[in-house]
């Protein structure tokens, strides 16, 4: 009788946490960014953490590496800024869609018909 002493290893998925205030009431921002970013990577991602902290606190981590952290930048992450980061660590080749669509200049109405539409002068 043979038996098969082998293992399959399967790599470990990323982890997120997202570090968050409670005297600054920031759960929901918290629990907002996580359910954005799982919906987003969906079976990418294998631990999605949310922290409850103190002293102003929000920091996004990724694997232990901090990706962003609201005192050093001054501000909360913009989403889609944080799906780009995400994006760019765990599945570069992973297109985000509208996230990664960059606003155009505005055209002024010197310089574009005021309608596209057949017929209109």
């Amino acid at each position: 009788m043979s038996t098969d002493t082998s293992i399959i290893i399967k790599p470990r998925l990323p982890r997120i946490s997202i570090e968050y205030c409670i005297q600054c009431r920031w759960a929901l921002r918290a629990g907002w960014i996580a359910q954005e970013l799982l919906v987003t990577f969906g079976n990418i991602i294998g631990e999605m953490v949310i922290i409850p902290g103190a002293d102003a606190d929000f920091i996004v981590q990724l694997n232990g590496d901090i990706i962003w952290n609201r005192k050093e930048k001054g501000r909360f992450p913009e989403l889609k800024e944080l799906k780009q980061i995400v994006r760019d660590r765990i599945a570069p080749e992973m297109n985000l869609g509208h996230s990664d669509i960059k606003k155009k200049d505005t055209p002024t109405t010197e310089s574009r018909d005021v309608c596209d539409n057949e017929g209109c002068s």
